[in-house]
């Protein structure tokens, strides 16, 4: 061993030989490594994304039920209230209901008036008949002066009748007349009354119709004075409905949310949205309830972006046009999920559609 070999074992170092072989051996690593960090990248990457585009994932996803503002489309004071907050209810369940004294009243007054056309298609019923009685009298009495007037008419050239007798006859006549045709028209108006038929039923007149429709619209009113649930669900807010209070005719009362149609609203970017499909899988979890998950199916897709039906659309001939990507609502149904975890609309909820999908390297080309 040379000299300078033995001073540098001395001071614990390394040969000068062993020192060029790792610089030689570092050099050759060196590319080595760094082509195949990229080529590993490279294939990883790849690999994520032909793995990947099966699933749509999105945040943007709430809890939505089926709800209505109840109301009611009378006028009236609030009688009595018979539900609570918060309280779930039944279809068909008495839910508040107004006064009822004024509803009775007009459902009195309806009926009163009803009859009333009853007894006036009666009279004149009546009055028709008498008007032709009267009519063929005065028919007589015409012809009787007719009768006069001719005999008049054929003596008074002779002498055998002065000029003032046939003049009375022939005014007698006329005034008879005018008084017949004075009885005819009082006549067509009792007629007009029954509709041109004297046999009419009273209920298929005109005024006996439209007073039973009055009837039948204070029955309606009467009806729609009693609310009730049209579905099974938990009302909300009320305390801000109390008994004595006016509540004007479509004025919300309260709130009753669904205990049954429950269902998500995904709203997944645009570029999301091509291979998702009615009917796939899809995967929820709430953020109320960690750890948990629910299953999923895609119902429905919108036809349009949540921007169409915003308060100012996007006016894209401006001038000033800014490209933001645009959202598509997904309606999703709830199938399967913890029952001890209920789910309340306007929660939460991130969602995973599985599209099924699956990407080739002829994507990429």
């Amino acid at each position: 061993m040379s000299q300078t070999n033995v001073a540098a074992l001395e001071q614990g170092g390394q040969s000068p030989a062993r020192e060029d072989k790792a610089t030689r051996w570092r050099a050759r690593l060196r590319p080595v490594l760094m082509i195949g960090g990229i080529v590993l990248v490279a294939v990883v990457s790849l690999v994520v994304w032909l793995t990947g585009g099966r699933y749509v994932y999105t945040d943007d996803s709430y809890v939505n039920a089926a709800k209505v503002s109840l109301s009611t489309d009378v006028t009236g004071l609030v009688g009595d209230v018979y539900v609570k907050d918060n309280q779930h209810v039944s279809a068909g369940q008495l839910l508040f209901s107004l006064e009822p004294r004024s509803f009775a009243i007009a459902v009195a007054a309806a009926r009163a008036q009803l009859a009333q056309v009853v007894q006036d298609i009666n009279g004149a019923k009546h009055g028709y008949q008498m008007a032709q009685a009267q009519i063929a009298a005065q028919q007589a009495l015409v012809e009787d002066d007719q009768s006069n007037l001719d005999r008049y008419a054929a003596v008074v050239k002779t002498g055998g009748a002065t000029r003032a007798q046939y003049d009375n006859a022939r005014f007698a006549l006329q005034g008879d007349q005018a008084k017949l045709k004075q009885m005819q028209a009082a006549a067509g108006q009792q007629l007009a009354k029954l509709s041109g038929n004297p046999e009419i039923d009273p209920k298929q007149t005109p005024q006996y119709l439209a007073a039973l429709a009055n009837l039948n619209q204070a029955l309606l009113n009467q009806q729609h004075s009693i609310v009730r649930a049209p579905y099974a669900g938990t009302v909300t807010k009320v305390e801000q409905l109390q008994p004595g209070m006016m509540l004007p005719a479509g004025t919300a009362a309260f709130g009753l949310v669904s205990g049954t149609d429950i269902y998500i609203t995904a709203q997944p970017k645009e570029n999301q949205m091509t291979w998702v499909r009615p009917g796939q899988s899809v995967r929820i979890t709430v953020d109320t309830y960690p750890g948990q998950h629910w299953k999923g199916e895609v119902q429905s897709i919108a036809p349009v972006t949540g921007s169409e039906f915003s308060v100012l659309p996007a006016q894209n001939s401006s001038g000033n046009w800014v490209k933001v990507v645009q959202r598509i609502p997904v309606r999703i149904e709830i199938l399967s999920g913890p029952k001890d975890m209920p789910l309340r609309a306007g929660m939460s909820v991130e969602v995973s559609i599985d599209t099924h999908h699956h990407r080739h390297l002829s994507d990429l080309f």
